[in-house]
């Protein structure tokens, strides 16, 4: 609380202090100038040093750094006053052109030349200091490109140059030489510091705190690792698939962070003994390193290679294999951190080139042969495997994985190689890097399936089904990477944050300027209207609308022009707020008209008609219509087209186009009532009063049918096989007319068999010429006449009777007759 009541008076006291400075000291302090004075003699320190070219590497960055903090100020200052800027020049627009002497446009006033006059210079007064800022940021691009490729080109040369062969037996002696005394050297330091009698008695006074940071140290390194597995099995265990894969893969990060924290407790002992010399205080500042080196790999390890109780593996590998990836994974983690302490010592002592060629191609030969092993692993990969992640489907990323076994093979084929020609710095600079990139890519495929596995237990997905966000976190992770794999490679921080410069810098379309803060905001803001947009409509549909006496056709038109409307004034909201000038892409956007003109007619009458239907709104969801033949439902018009599904439960897709220029039948517009017509046809002589009054009260009968108007039943005239009457009843809902044409079909066959009415069919007589055709051969007195057997109405002639007829070439054609 103490402390909380000194941090409020300091604040109440500094924003005190700032309200007393006046508006103009503060106006002032914004707007100082740098000092180029002393820009002067920095640029002029850098150029000497480029033109000399014989500064050292730290010495050339160092400047570089300074440099670019010079080059930051400069670009604030390119883009200052540009308000104040914009409206002066606007005023002095407004005021016109000046008179032009000798042309006789006469004198200009006394007051607008006087105002003429001090618009001029306070434009003056502005942009000087930006054109003087404008000259030095061009200066310290210049230098920081030359700075840039001087370090470029050591580092090739380096790469290149080559150095005495380490497999020579004669420097073998030297090279052990020098790396036994400085590990000689390591406990000489501790010896010197313990004869120190400070140094001893402070070691004494630190001991019981010593006692117990080796205590918790020694626990978290050596039971840590066995506690996160045991819990990641009991997780496994779990009956929530989903659920168990997210826990287990949080509570594996236990064996990276806690052997940390006990390598941290351990420098901190060491650090409380004050027991070390110089080169113990440099282990002491590698060992984080090498902590991070070691169990970074065996946790990559545990994960890509997982034990034989694990159900899921990422990779499609046998038991055997997965234990050999976890080996392998566990040497190479070891080689890292080995070859570390090699460099830092190097460094440290100055190794000559043959020591240091000496030592490192042990660890090269060592790493290339783990390489290798873990490329064949990768080879080997069977995505058909029980428990692989990578299933069959997966065909990208199984190829992806087969290419980096075979990229890795590779490499470590040739690393050697190279070293033991000499080239040992260009195959340390092959090798690590590989084995890194290695690392990378199986911790990005790692986190990429934790938030799969995430998006599945808290969505409660189908199935497992994996939705659009987890494939976008997927994919910002692997864009997220390639700046550690361009620095993995031999890239410097400076060229990245050069590259971000020139980014942020943007690339300039006429007036415009696009970089990646205007996208960013261009993208936020339009998601935002997007979200304000469907809000409202959300708002719309379910709680204004509902209550208002607007039919749900014109509901659905007025949702659907909000969304429209609101969609558009998110995107202009989005290009003004980026600060993109849409006057300077008149002449682009008149060059798209033409090319949509030609190329998007379609698309564009389809759009300009689904606006139509919005407005019009000859038809609505639900709505049945008939178009192009099609019968259906409406169930949903879009801006483009509108889907209708048919009777038989499939969606049919129809331009919208064709729903304003065709011919379409609604039967259901503004009300469903509908018209039923039902043909009776009864045996000839049968008295047509009385089955007009049986089919009237069957009509009557039905639910379906109003009363107002009344059904009515017309005896439609003579045909050639009955009598023909029409049933026409009007339906409350037309889209149960065939259920109503159904049960009145059935009442009419019960009624007409009760009062022994007859339903007639059609008969046919068929006349033979030449019968004896069908007796073999004997003539037949006369024509015989052959009726065919009694069908009901509309059945077809018997086929057998037919082929019979048709399959003797001499008959001739037979004509039927009615």
């Amino acid at each position: 609380m103490r402390l909380l009541a000194i941090l409020l008076t300091a604040l109440s006291l500094t924003l005190v202090s700032v309200a007393a400075v006046p508006p103009a000291l503060a106006q002032q302090a914004v707007a100082t100038a740098p000092d180029y004075s002393e820009w002067e003699r920095v640029a002029t320190r850098a150029e000497e040093a480029v033109e000399s070219a014989e500064a050292s590497d730290a010495a050339l960055a160092s400047l570089r750094t300074q440099v670019a903090d010079w080059r930051a100020q400069f670009q604030t200052l390119l883009s200052a006053n540009d308000p104040r800027l914009t409206t002066l020049r606007d005023q002095l627009a407004a005021l016109g052109p000046p008179p032009v002497e000798g042309e006789g446009e006469g004198e200009e006033a006394p007051e607008i030349a006087q105002r003429r006059a001090e618009l001029n210079e306070q434009l003056t007064r502005l942009t000087t200091p930006r054109r003087t800022a404008e000259e030095a940021f061009s200066r310290a691009n210049g230098i920081i490109s030359e700075i840039d490729s001087i370090l470029r080109a050591r580092q090739a040369d380096k790469l290149l140059n080559r150095g005495p062969a380490p497999i020579n037996p004669a420097l073998w002696g030297g090279a052990l030489s020098d790396l036994g005394h400085s590990l000689r050297a390591v406990w000489s330091g501790t010896s010197q510091a313990w004869a120190t009698p400070a140094r001893r008695a402070e070691a004494q006074n630190n001991l019981p705190l010593v006692l117990i940071l080796v205590v918790i140290a020694i626990i978290l390194l050596a039971r840590s690792r066995t506690w996160s597995e045991q819990v990641a099995v009991r997780i496994a265990r779990s009956d929530a698939e989903a659920r168990s894969d997210v826990a287990g893969f949080v509570v594996s990060l236990g064996q990276i962070v806690f052997p940390l924290m006990g390598i941290y407790a351990l420098i901190r002992a060491l650090g409380a003994t004050q027991l070390y010399g110089p080169r113990g205080e440099l282990m002491l500042d590698v060992l984080p390193a090498i902590g991070i080196c070691i169990y970074f790999a065996r946790w990559i390890g545990s994960r890509m290679f997982p034990a034989a109780h694990e159900v899921y593996s990422p990779l499609g590998l046998t038991d055997a294999r997965r234990t050999e990836g976890r080996l392998y994974s566990m040497l190479l983690g070891g080689v890292l951190a080995a070859n570390l302490v090699v460099m830092n010592l190097s460094d440290f002592d100055r190794f000559t080139a043959e020591a240091n060629n000496v030592l490192s191609f042990p660890l090269i030969v060592l790493a290339s042969v783990l390489t290798f092993r873990m490329g064949q692993l990768l080879r080997h990969h069977d995505a058909s495997l029980r428990g692989s992640s990578l299933t069959e489907e997966n065909a990208y990323r199984n190829r992806l994985v087969v290419l980096l076994g075979q990229a890795a093979k590779v490499v470590a084929m040739a690393t050697p190689l190279l070293a033991a020609a000499g080239y040992v710095t260009a195959a340390e600079a092959l090798i690590y890097p590989a084995i890194l990139s290695l690392a990378l890519f199986a911790t990005v495929a790692l986190l990429q399936e934790a938030v799969n596995d995430a998006y599945v237990y808290f969505s409660k997905s189908p199935g497992g089904a994996i939705g659009l966000l987890p494939t976008l976190i997927g994919f910002v992770l692997l864009l997220a990477s390639v700046p550690l794999f361009t620095l993995i490679w031999g890239a410097r921080v400076t060229d990245l944050t050069e590259l971000w410069a020139r980014a942020r810098a943007g690339v300039s379309i006429g007036d415009t300027t696009l970089s990646p803060g205007s996208l960013v905001t261009l993208i936020v803001v339009f998601m935002v209207g997007l979200f304000l947009t469907r809000a409202l409509q959300g708002t719309l549909k379910t709680s204004l609308l509902p209550k208002t006496k607007i039919d749900p056709g014109g509901q659905i038109a007025m949702v659907s022009g909000v969304g429209y409307v609101g969609i558009f004034l998110a995107a202009l909201v989005a290009i003004t707020s980026a600060g993109i000038d849409l006057s300077s892409l008149a002449i682009v956007a008149g060059a798209l008209s033409v090319g949509i003109g030609f190329g998007l007619q379609n698309i564009v009458s389809n759009f300009v008609s689904g606006i139509i239907l919005l407005i019009e709104r000859p038809i609505s969801e639900g709505d049945w219509i008939e178009v192009g033949g099609q019968h259906g439902y409406v169930r949903d018009i879009s801006v483009r087209s509108t889907r209708i599904e048919t009777f038989d439960r499939t969606d049919v897709i129809i331009p919208n186009a064709d729903l304003v220029s065709g011919t379409v039948t609604n039967f259901t517009r503004g009300n469903t009532v509908g018209r039923l017509i039902l043909p009776v046809g009864v045996a000839y002589g049968t008295d047509t009063m009385r089955v007009d009054g049986i089919l009237r009260e069957i009509a009557n009968a039905h639910p379906m049918v109003l009363a107002n108007p009344a059904p009515n039943v017309l005896f439609m005239g003579f045909g050639a096989d009955a009598l023909d009457f029409e049933i026409r009843a009007i339906l409350r809902d037309v889209n149960w007319v065939l259920s109503v044409r159904n049960d009145m079909n059935h009442a009419i066959a019960a009624r007409f068999k009760e009062e022994n009415i007859e339903i007639p069919f059609a008969q046919r007589d068929i006349w033979l010429r030449n019968p004896e055709v069908l007796n073999g051969g004997t003539p037949a007195p006369k024509p015989a006449k052959v009726a065919t057997e009694a069908k009901p109405k509309g059945q077809p002639d018997d086929p057998a009777t037919d082929a019979d007829v048709a399959t003797d070439p001499d008959t001739p054609d037979t004509p039927d007759r009615a």
